[in-house]
């Protein structure tokens, strides 16, 4: 929670009410391949300008802003709550950084971690004599 800087009143000086804000966790599925770790988050109601994904130093982090669904109108049932989206992951560092892309497809972002080609299983071939 992010606190409102200590404001002065009267000539006393009050600390405001820490400003509370929803931040979910989105689900995740990773599959990994012999070339790439693939990510597939969901992400509802992210647009591609509102989504910011990092890595650096091993680290993954996405983060995605939601905008409200409704501006006008009085709801007659709310379930579904309003807020961003942040996760965080360590991934080694066999991962080229360069070549990392990412889509995001009716709430679903697929995040492509291409593996650098000094790691990736090599098949030796045997020779006969």
């Amino acid at each position: 929670m992010a606190n409102i800087a200590k404001k002065e009143h009267r000539g006393e000086i009050t600390t405001a009410e820490p400003v509370r804000t929803v931040t979910y966790s989105p689900r995740v599925d990773v599959v990994e391949t012999a070339d790439e770790l693939v990510l597939y988050a969901d992400l509802p109601g992210v647009r591609p300008e509102d989504l910011d994904i990092r890595y650096e130093n091993g680290e993954l982090t996405l983060h995605g802003k939601v905008q409200p669904r409704l501006e006008k109108g009085e709801f007659l049932l709310r379930e579904y709550g309003v807020g961003d989206f942040y996760r965080t992951f360590t991934i080694g560092e066999e991962i080229d950084s360069d070549k990392i892309s990412a889509e995001l497809k009716q709430g679903v972002l697929v995040l492509h971690l291409p593996k650098h080609e000094a790691i990736k299983p090599k098949r030796i071939a045997v020779k006969a004599e």
